[in-house]
């Protein structure tokens, strides 16, 4: 069985962030480091309903979890 695989821009397209390459680099580059003291799901970079949709993805480890779990690592650096 095969699953879905999502992109990063699928990702940030689904927490309604802009979704271009270099949007998500700017992202990426303005608050790396924030998930080596908060976890993905906790990080202060969330509103309420992008906050809920990572920690279902995450919990349910559903397709969207792979992706979320890259993100996390881009963020951790």
């Amino acid at each position: 069985m095969h699953g879905n695989f999502f992109t990063m821009t699928d990702l940030f397209e689904q927490l309604g962030l802009p979704s271009d390459a270099e949007a998500i680099e700017q992202f990426i580059r303005q608050h790396r480091g924030v998930c080596r003291q908060h976890t993905l799901v906790a990080a202060p970079l969330w509103n309420d309903s992008q906050r809920h949709f990572l920690k279902e993805a995450i919990a349910q480890d559903s397709d969207w979890a792979i992706v979320a779990e890259r993100l996390t690592g881009l963020l951790s650096q």
